[in-house]
């Protein structure tokens, strides 16, 4: 890489050297070429997995897609935006090689697939959540294999320069896009507060899940 890179090719080399290293290392070194993006997807979905999405101008090849919302990049590590790239080439694996659920559900097999990888499922993002569901998130096992793995890969100096900041229309309406809200599965609560924070209910002894 040039000794000054532009922002263009700082930003999006991190995610292309963190692809080829955690498929090397977590994968074997099996998956196959997607093209990875940042792409704000409103303030619920941290990143995501989609297959086909790109084809060739002649309509030859196609190419999965994983994205990245940069929305949820203010406030989070490198380590957890990184964790979320990993979450979704679980996702590609299992499409490339297992048997994905219909309509983006979670099932056992990605759950076990994530466990292997080194990334505990859970809808809470939390110990004790569910490891199964639509929405699922995950939490970093300390010690496994991603945790490792991120040792080595930090070392190499790839780091993300620029998160997203509020837009003009943010500022104007007041309304703060780096806040999510967070509501209660068993009561009416709601709080706001940053990407990427845990939230429990006094009431309910609820962890409070982002929308």
């Amino acid at each position: 890489m040039p000794k000054n890179p532009s922002p263009t090719l700082a930003q999006y080399s991190t995610l292309d050297a963190a692809f080829d290293f955690f498929n090397r290392k977590l994968f074997g070194g099996t998956l196959p070429h997607c093209l990875i993006v940042f792409e704000q997807k409103g303030n619920r979905t941290v990143g995501y997995y989609a297959k086909g999405r790109w084809q060739t101008r002649d309509g030859q090849g196609s190419l999965d897609e994983i994205a990245i919302n940069p929305f949820f990049m203010r406030g989070r590590s490198d380590k957890e935006i990184i964790s979320t790239l990993v979450h979704e080439m679980a996702h590609l694996w299992q499409c490339t090689f297992g048997k994905p659920s219909r309509g983006g559900y979670h099932n056992k097999q990605w759950a076990l697939k994530m466990d292997e990888v080194g990334l505990v499922p859970s809808h809470t993002g939390e110990p004790g959540g569910k490891r199964t569901g639509q929405n699922m998130t995950h939490y970093i096992q300390a010690g496994g294999a991603f945790d490792k793995a991120w040792a080595e890969f930090a070392k190499a100096g790839h780091s993300f320069a620029w998160v997203r900041l509020l837009e003009a229309d943010d500022k104007k309406t007041g309304t703060d896009k780096n806040k999510v809200k967070y509501s209660c599965p068993s009561c009416d609560l709601n709080v706001w507060a940053k990407p990427g924070v845990h939230v429990r209910c006094g009431d309910c002894d609820e962890v409070l899940l982002a929308e």
